[in-house]
């Protein structure tokens, strides 16, 4: 059985050295677009001085700022700016179906083609009837 001889740790050199860092690389959980936007600048230039070496010194530093950015993306829930008509045509396209197979949903294929087209909007009912199928939040249609 070896024996591991435990060092101490010196608080005073751990925060200096943190201090230190956290003026270089702030860490932590990002807490508005101007930190967020920091930290992708912070992991962009670690990317570009790490490249693919898994083995170099700073890799567990952008493995902890990556984690920090990919939690902050996860709670964002941005959508794109799209119109109702672009997002129903997106998922339209998506589950592959034609107008004729929303057409007992919104009323017809000539309102589905009005919708599509932007000539008409769609009201809750539709709204309502789109999210079922398409199992998505309402608000994607509004």
């Amino acid at each position: 059985m070896s024996i591991v001889a435990e060092r101490h740790l010196d608080l005073a050199s751990v925060q200096s050295a943190w201090q230190d860092l956290n003026k270089l690389v702030p860490l932590g959980a990002i807490t508005s677009e101007k930190d967020y936007k920091r930290r992708v600048s912070v992991m962009d230039e670690l990317l570009d001085r790490i490249g693919a070496n898994e083995s170099h010194r700073l890799m567990p530093l952008l493995d902890l700022v990556t984690k920090e950015v990919e939690a902050y993306e996860a709670k964002q829930q941005t959508m794109p700016e799209a119109t109702p008509a672009q997002v129903l045509a997106f998922l339209m396209e998506e589950h592959n179906l034609k107008q004729t197979d929303l057409a007992e949903e919104l009323g017809g294929q000539s309102i589905v083609s009005s919708i599509l087209n932007g000539k008409r909007e769609l009201n809750t009912r539709q709204v309502k009837a789109l999210a079922g199928r398409f199992k998505v939040s309402p608000a994607v249609f509004l």
